[in-house]
């Protein structure tokens, strides 16, 4: 009985999000990158939609295409929520980029990236938000701390993870054991600070985004994640660990050079088609 009270509220929550527009700006953003998505991009959405419309805070979701080729797009843009922005860019430019143009677009305080695939269940955005409310400026979901639930991955996938962490921990400041869990929560503050220097597009984006948060001296923690190895993966392990080691090169070069100064991108929807903009923000 009690069980199906609290699944009565949380629809009646989510119904409220996905109708109703908010009238001031959100608490939270949640950042979706997707490519190529149209298998799971809906029940992913409306796990996250269920889950953060029961938090009882105002919230906004940013779905960032990045050059689908598959019906993606018009998958989640026929959803019709009112709270729900779709970035659409005309061509594929990389995971980071995705992720950036959503970050910069964000208007909430707290700005949660969580990957498509939902390979880090949503029910753990809790654990991060707590540790951001101790004073962290940037909370990393983690794979590798003490207490995280892996399941399903694979030997040359646990291989890679291990050897870029002795590599990042041996050549980079980063403090953290993963650096790569797609599921990362980041003050606005901190977020904007980041991801307008960011420079990387590809898979490394991470890497970078946390080795600038050392180099600003920024508050960075990490908390272990419930995390399953999705069906379906599009990451190439081999491959990716050459882009990986050329991307570490590509980080201090830039770092050397200044190139992380100043602010590379500017705040806002550039380069980006974007649908159900009709949502208006009263600060």
């Amino acid at each position: 009985m009690e069980e199906a009270v609290m699944n009565d509220t949380k629809l009646s929550s989510y119904r409220e999000w996905a109708a109703t527009p908010l009238t001031g700006s959100p608490r939270y953003s949640v950042v979706i990158p997707a490519y190529n998505e149209e298998w799971r991009i809906v029940p992913t959405i409306g796990a996250i939609a269920t889950h953060m419309s029961a938090l009882g805070e105002p919230w906004e979701l940013i779905v960032a295409d990045d050059g689908s080729s598959d019906s993606t797009v018009e998958l989640v843009d026929d959803l019709g929520l009112v709270n729900l922005r779709l970035l659409i860019a005309e061509k594929n430019g990389g995971k980071g980029s995705a992720v950036r143009r959503a970050v910069l677009a964000a208007k909430g305080d707290i700005i949660l990236f969580a990957d498509a695939d939902q390979s880090t269940p949503i029910e753990q955005f809790e654990a991060l938000a707590d540790e951001l409310a101790s004073g962290f400026d940037v909370v990393v979901g983690s794979r590798a701390a003490a207490g995280a639930e892996v399941a399903n991955k694979s030997l040359s996938r646990k291989i890679f993870s291990a050897g870029l962490s002795l590599i990042v921990r041996g050549l980079f400041r980063v403090s953290v054991s993963d650096t790569q869990c797609g599921f990362k929560m980041f003050t606005s503050d901190a977020a904007h600070l980041l991801f307008r220097r960011q420079l990387i597009d590809e898979f490394s984006f991470d890497l970078e985004i946390l080795y600038l948060a050392a180099k600003f001296e920024l508050k960075v923690t990490e908390v272990p994640v419930m995390w399953i190895d999705a069906p379906g993966s599009k990451v190439d392990a081999a491959k990716v660990a050459v882009e990986f080691l050329r991307d570490l090169l590509v980080i201090r070069w830039n770092d050397l050079r200044g190139r992380y100064e100043a602010d590379n991108h500017p705040l806002g929807q550039d380069d980006l088609r974007v649908q159900h903009v009709e949502t208006t923000y009263t600060v």
